[in-house]
C-alpha cells in the first residue's frame, strides 16, 4: 500500500486529481471513501451556510457560532483521516522497514499542530 500525501499543496489540486503532490497514491476503501465523503459534504454545506449568513447580514456571533462548528467539523475530518492513514500507511511501511514513514509521519503532526 502507497503512503498518502500530507502535504498542503494537496489540498489546491484541481478535482479529480487522483496523483498527489509528492507522486503517491492512497488506495482507499469504498467504505472509507464513502465516510470521508459525507465528512467533507458536510463540510461544504456548513461552508455554504456561512457564506448565505455572510451575504444576508446575519449578526456576527451567529456567523461565528457556524465557523466554529465548522471549524470542528474539519478537525474531526483531519483526525479520522490521519487516524487511517497511520493505521494503514504508516503501519504497512513500517512493518516493511521504511522507517523514512516515521519521518514523515512527525513532519505531518508537526504542520497540523501549528
Amino acid at each position: 500500500m502507497k503512503n498518502e500525501c500530507t502535504t498542503e499543496a494537496e489540498l489546491i489540486e484541481p478535482a479529480g486529481e487522483t496523483e498527489c503532490c509528492c507522486g503517491k497514491k492512497k488506495e482507499r476503501s469504498p467504505d472509507e471513501i464513502r465516510d470521508l465523503t459525507i465528512r467533507l459534504n458536510r463540510i461544504e454545506g456548513q461552508i455554504r451556510g456561512i457564506r448565505t449568513m455572510v451575504e444576508k447580514g446575519a449578526y456576527c456571533p451567529d456567523i461565528l457560532t457556524q465557523v466554529a462548528a465548522a471549524n470542528a467539523a474539519l478537525g474531526s475530518f483531519t483526525k479520522v483521516l490521519l487516524g487511517n492513514h497511520i493505521r494503514t500507511c504508516v503501519a504497512e511501511d513500517i512493518r516493511q522497514g521504511k522507517d523514512e514513514t516515521i519521518d514523515e509521519l512527525v513532519s505531518t503532526l508537526q504542520k497540523l499542530m501549528k
